[in-house]
């Protein structure tokens, strides 16, 4: 009788687990975590802000602002909104929020999942990515950067994931990644995963292998990822890309939702 006990705990556990995430065989060891189950701003002790007009020619200035981001119900709420802000001489007319790790914590192989629910909207630009902490050192795209999830509105049904290096990357039109097809996710949360080892990175869908880019062993150019890496949250609105077919901003206030953000290694 207490054997079949046994049996069906570890039966439950492990259904519990597969629910709520897909741990990878080689990193189970959870490393770093935000459930988001406090309210108000989120922890400083575990995310720092972007501020202002960051990059990309994007319309939202990015806040520390409570009404930007903040804690309830269990979630990380990123939201853009209308505003009035007068920065300077200029009138800002969307802010939004963009957290990051760096200064906080950064990593360097392991398995970096995030649940969330993304808006889509014309000129949405929701994006969870990597960059090399030493940036500010090297400057990008030396530095390396992963995307392991991008959605511009105006291909809704499109979930993208890329990398960029000195010598793979969007400017020269040589950046590698791969396009997946979603109809609507904004419908559903969804799990957005790296497994990111010394030979590879791999990206996941749902527990869903779609892309993955190997190690050439040719030097920093192409494989920067020897290195530690931070974590960005952010929504952005318009720019480069995102605004590439116009901006609804009728559409405004949207949510970017942040189930939960774990580390494995």
């Amino acid at each position: 009788m207490k054997r079949r006990t046994v049996l069906l705990s570890i039966v439950f556990i492990s259904l519990f687990l597969n629910s709520n995430s897909q741990i990878s065989e080689k990193y189970t060891k959870l490393v770093w975590s935000d459930e988001f189950n406090g309210s108000g701003l989120p922890d400083s002790s575990k995310w720092n802000y972007e501020t202002g007009f960051v990059r990309n020619n994007e319309m939202q200035y990015y806040t520390t602002s409570l009404e930007n981001a903040n804690v309830e119900k269990g979630m990380l709420v990123i939201e853009a909104k209308k505003d009035t802000m007068i920065i300077g001489n200029d009138k800002v007319k969307i802010t939004s929020a963009s957290l990051i790790t760096a200064d906080k914590q950064d990593w360097t192989y392991g398995r970096i999942e995030v649940r969330a629910k993304i808006p889509v909207f014309l000129g949405s630009w929701p994006a969870i990515w990597m960059l090399g902490s030493n940036l500010h050192e090297v400057g990008w795209p030396a530095c390396g950067e992963i995307d392991m999830m991008e959605n511009v509105g105006f291909d809704p049904d499109t979930i993208h994931f890329n990398i960029h290096t000195k010598a793979y990357n969007h400017r020269k039109k040589t950046n590698k990644g791969q396009k997946f097809s979603v109809p609507s996710p904004q419908n559903e949360y969804h799990i957005y995963a790296l497994e990111w080892y010394p030979e590879k990175l791999d990206f996941f869908f749902d527990g869903q292998k779609v892309f993955t880019f190997a190690n050439e062993g040719t030097g920093n150019n192409t494989w920067p990822y020897d290195k530690p890496h931070y974590l960005i949250l952010n929504l952005a609105i318009g720019g480069s890309w995102g605004g590439m077919k116009g901006v609804d901003l009728e559409a405004l206030p949207q949510q970017l939702l942040i189930d939960y953000v774990r580390v494995y290694q």
